[in-house]
């Protein structure tokens, strides 16, 4: 019963490890049969072994359904995505516990390193369910205080390009696909982010290229303003991304709808 299996295949199972141990566990007495002195020794031992499984599996299961959902992502978008947002977040409601990490590696999901994850690309991750969130298109932006009045094309001449390692192709095709032919900033300061080039655009320190919807809080807020009116599609997005056995759990619903319902208008939009 503890196994969950049928009796052959417990008899199958016995002989094999008879065989293994070189000692019989059971004997037949009449029409029936029953363990041996070492095979109730062994069966004790089993039961204990068994227990102690299924209560670690209860356990796990109880964390999941009562604990706060483990959710990992981008330091961009937790900084200027998702924290502006937070104020809106349900937190006081039960099953609506998050415990946030961020991280620039896709986490093994999989490997129950966290629940879930927003993830950047092109929403194919093997194991993974991906709902979208928001497609992206890229712009060039600096704070109000670099521009002032000035051309474009003068104040990329003079500038320093904060550009994300990630972002190098986007910004080729971007560049290349300027109204008017590409523009040669001043010098390029490689940076491991692009949260990091926002952060480095709104303390006056030079330009960014990074994703407008990312950008967006930033942008109502004042901190950044685009350089050109160019925007390009990525062809790539923001995901919410979790292993198909917890599509059912309470925590992700919840969490995939508010997520879903704060970036409708970001779908819609693109839809248009």
């Amino acid at each position: 019963m503890e196994l969950g299996v049928t009796p052959s295949a417990v008899s199958h199972q016995v002989k094999a490890l008879e065989a293994a141990l070189g000692v019989d566990l059971m004997r037949r007495v009449g029409a029936s049969l029953e363990l041996t002195d070492i095979g109730q020794r062994l069966s004790l031992r089993l039961t204990e072994g068994f227990h102690q499984i299924a209560t670690a599996v209860d356990d796990l299961t109880e964390e999941r359904k009562s604990g706060p959902l483990r959710l990992s992502m981008l330091p961009t978008f937790a900084a200027h995505w998702l924290s502006p947002r937070l104020a809106d977040y349900p937190f006081e409601r039960t099953g609506f516990e998050l415990l946030i990490s961020t991280t620039q590696a896709a986490v093994d999901l999989s490997a129950g390193d966290a629940d879930a994850g927003i993830r950047h690309g092109q929403g194919e991750w093997k194991g993974l369910k991906a709902d979208l969130l928001f497609r992206e298109s890229v712009m060039l932006f600096a704070s109000p205080g670099l521009l002032e009045g000035d051309d474009p094309r003068a104040v990329v001449a003079r500038s320093n390009l904060f550009l994300s390692q990630h972002r190098k192709r986007d910004w080729e095709d971007w560049n290349n696909s300027l109204p008017g032919g590409p523009v040669t900033p001043a010098a390029t300061t490689t940076v491991d982010s692009a949260g990091l080039g926002l952060k480095a655009a709104e303390d006056g320190a030079g330009l960014t290229l990074a994703g407008r919807e990312i950008a967006q809080a930033d942008l109502r807020a004042g901190h950044l303003v685009p350089v050109f009116d160019h925007r390009m599609d990525t062809g790539a997005g923001y995901w919410l991304v979790y292993p198909e056995a917890l599509a059912r759990d309470r925590r992700i619903r919840n969490l995939r709808k508010w997520l879903l319902e704060e970036t409708e208008p970001l779908r819609t939009k693109v839809a248009c």
